[in-house]
């Protein structure tokens, strides 16, 4: 079956205009607190859906890190440069949150969006409870791995998948027949993949109606210099910090780049989750930016689980934005304590739900500013999680390709190649 991406992409667009549009219409005219609207279109056909999509979205993810990792691993050439390619993709991924947090907490000094802001409605926020990054060390080695996967807990996951396949390097004969049958699966998993993007738009027109059909306009407007200046941060860092790296470490073209990669972003907004836009930004990693799977299938699902920009940018604003409104000078010691804290909580928060909410929390606490003011912003960081998203997922494929040019593992010239061409 031949999937047209130009088409998707089109559909997907217009799905989202539509949603858009309708939900910001159901808004205005207050049908999302009718009864019936809520309970049979939003909550019943639209929510059924939404939720279908990214269920369809999510049911991808297991199978697809699990086969295609343990394929990446076994097909090494030399084990050792998986310790490579971890040290240098962990280490890219904490230096782009740390630089994306210190973008977003200059601007909001500079811009002061918690000066002359009421705090009403503040209500008792209670974030979940953050594991150690110990704790978070210990936790990434499965017990077992079936538990592991049925839980999604990625870190496990990614753990297990390596030792398999470094199991089936030492094996032999009986190890390359395992990879040929895994091979396989991954073939299997990725035209899944494509199978399921037919049913993209529909979701994405429901989930986007949903979301403007119960946020409306009036919540962005309220807090509109905290909203604008969060969007202000996450595009300088999408246009202008992963393409300065991604030349600067690689030599590679960034406007090739974004347009290699411009509809996993759209993708990302209409679903709000790097996990569940994985399946598609591992596929567009391999199959148009040119990189290697042994590559790919290590740093994009460690990215999906580790690599959290957006949130780092959005913990920054609203950390100064908390700080002004509440009276609050920081000084030079809090704000280098903010950059550190949100730059390791990156990865000690992997797997926690609500994980953006819980590091700002911890970013609070450890400042000493008030966490339960955190739920003056809850109400439009729905639509600003769509926003992060996309940017999280940008900063997987950057990091993705700086490091696979290093390590001999890109295609320059699929790289280069036109992205509509296939």
């Amino acid at each position: 079956m031949k999937i047209s991406n130009t088409k998707l992409t089109r559909n997907i667009l217009i799905a989202m205009v539509l949603g858009l549009f309708l939900g910001i219409v159901l808004n205005v005219l207050g049908l999302q607190e009718n009864a019936f609207v809520n309970d049979h279109i939003l909550d019943g056909a639209l929510g059924v859906v939404g939720d279908i999509f990214i269920r369809s979205l999510k049911l991808l993810v297991v199978p697809l890190v699990f086969v295609s990792l343990v394929c990446g691993t076994a097909a090494m050439d030399d084990v050792r440069k998986l310790g490579k390619i971890g040290l240098k993709t962990v280490s890219l991924y904490l230096l782009t949150t740390c630089i994306a947090i210190s973008i977003a907490m200059a601007l909001a000094f500079i811009f002061k969006p918690g000066v002359g802001v009421n705090p009403t409605g503040v209500e008792d926020y209670v974030a979940t409870e953050a594991p150690t990054i110990w704790e978070v060390i210990t936790n990434m080695f499965p017990t077992n791995p079936v538990s592991a996967m049925a839980e999604g807990n990625m870190l496990q996951i990614i753990v297990f998948s390596i030792l398999f396949g470094l199991a089936m390097v030492v094996s032999g004969k009986a190890g390359q027949r395992v990879l040929s049958l895994f091979s396989d699966l991954n073939e299997i998993v990725l035209n899944l993949v494509l199978v399921l993007m037919l049913i993209a738009p529909f979701g994405v027109f429901a989930k986007i109606t949903i979301v403007f059909a119960e946020q409306g306009v009036d919540a962005i407007i309220e807090l509109g210099k905290y909203f604008l200046l969060v969007i202000l941060a996450l595009v300088i860092h999408a246009v202008v910090v992963y393409p300065t790296l991604l030349k600067v470490f690689s030599g590679l073209s960034p406007v090739q780049f974004l347009k290699n990669f411009y509809k996993v972003q759209i993708f990302a907004f209409s679903t709000a989750s790097s996990n569940a836009t994985l399946p598609v930004t591992l596929e567009t990693a391999e199959k148009k930016l040119g990189v290697k799977n042994s590559t790919a299938s290590f740093t994009i699902p460690l990215g999906a689980t580790i690599n959290m920009d957006g949130t780092a940018i959005m913990q920054g604003v609203a950390t100064v934005f908390i700080a002004q409104l509440s009276g609050m000078d920081l000084s030079l010691s809090q704000i280098l304590m903010v950059v550190v804290t949100a730059t390791l909580a990156s990865i000690g928060t992997a797997g926690v739900p609500g994980v953006g909410l819980v590091m700002l929390a911890m970013v609070l606490n450890q400042v000493g500013l008030p966490v339960e003011k955190v739920s003056l912003i809850v109400g439009i960081d729905r639509v600003l999680d769509m926003l992060r998203t996309a940017v999280n997922v940008t900063g997987d494929a950057a990091v993705t390709c700086i490091v696979a040019k290093s390590e001999g593992q890109l295609d320059e010239e699929q790289y280069n190649a036109d992205p509509n061409a296939a």
